[in-house]
């Protein structure tokens, strides 16, 4: 989904460079579970939120455990499942809303997706045309101000749990 407006997200950690797992200064933290598989966590926050957004003054946790991301309540995401186009399979879409260029590239880092993921969260109105979560989309539609309410209480919330 292209971005409603230019992001001002960076990749720059919230914590020094020198924190173990990070190979360079605008890296997210990484670190190995039991099993081996890659954690990488970011806490997108200072000049990486949204302003002039219903999701402003949230302090949000992103942790990516390939494939499950961290769930919120958008026309983009659903059951703990966010949509965002460069994570889609590469080549065409089957159902013809995405460009191949729009969908999974080697280029693509964990600073993009991340990215892509404020860039969903930035948009007062969502995109209704193909939501993930359908419960949302209805909410925006029909009751606009509810929907508004509901993602404003999640973002204090986030930014109070933030630290948690």
């Amino acid at each position: 989904m292209p971005p409603t407006r230019p992001s001002t997200a960076t990749a720059t950690p919230p914590y020094p460079s020198s924190r173990p797992g990070s190979s360079r200064p605008d890296s997210p933290a990484k670190s190995a579970t039991a099993n081996s598989s890659l954690i990488l966590r970011k806490q997108l926050m200072a000049d990486d939120r949204p302003t002039d957004t219903l999701w402003e003054g949230a302090i949000l946790k992103a942790r990516l455990i390939f494939p499950p991301l961290t769930p919120v309540y958008n026309t983009g995401a659903r059951k703990g499942e966010v949509c965002v186009s460069i994570l889609h399979a590469p080549g065409e879409d089957q159902w013809g809303y995405e460009d191949a260029g729009e969908r999974w590239l080697p280029v693509h880092t964990v600073e993009t997706v991340l990215i892509s993921v404020i860039s969903l969260l930035s948009a007062d109105v969502p995109d209704l045309n193909s939501p993930a979560n359908v419960d949302a989309a209805k909410e925006v539609r029909e009751d606009y101000p509810a929907y508004k309410k509901r993602v404003k209480r999640l973002a204090r919330r986030s930014a109070e749990e933030a630290y948690d």
